[in-house]
């Protein structure tokens, strides 16, 4: 009974081994699928920011407004401020091209609502799944 034990239970350490190996698509692979195409970036007032981004190569508009929420991320830490707030993103869609327009305030402290983004900390996740930001 204890061969039989011993077996099982190396079976089971050899498919757990196995499974574990098993080839996990990473970011950086959608990653080299996307093109992104640039950020044009347009100050509405003091702290309100208009940010234009396009891209190539995505499946859904999520990559688009993620690609906006970077942009507005690193801009904010440029103008020395470290919060920013999502006011609204229009997206569209041009065969593979998709683009965002979207517009943000900026501010030194945590801004009222719902939306709200510390800037370091995305920025930070921006640039480790490799999008580009401002």
């Amino acid at each position: 009974m204890t061969d039989a034990f011993l077996i099982a239970c190396l079976a089971c350490a050899a498919t757990v081994f196995v499974a574990g190996c098993q080839a996990v698509p990473s970011q950086t692979a959608r990653a080299d699928k996307i093109r992104y195409l640039g950020v044009q970036t347009k100050l509405l007032s003091s702290d309100l920011v208009q940010f234009h981004v396009t891209l190539t190569g995505a499946k859904t508009a999520n990559a688009v407004e993620t690609y906006a929420k970077c942009a507005a991320a690193q801009y904010t830490l440029i103008r020395g401020f470290g919060f920013a707030r999502h006011v609204r993103t229009q997206v569209g869609q041009d065969g593979p091209r998709w683009n965002a327009d979207a517009v943000y305030t900026v501010s030194a402290g945590l801004p009222n609502g719902l939306h709200t983004l510390d800037a370091e900390v995305v920025a930070d996740n921006c640039t480790l799944n490799e999008i580009p930001m401002v």
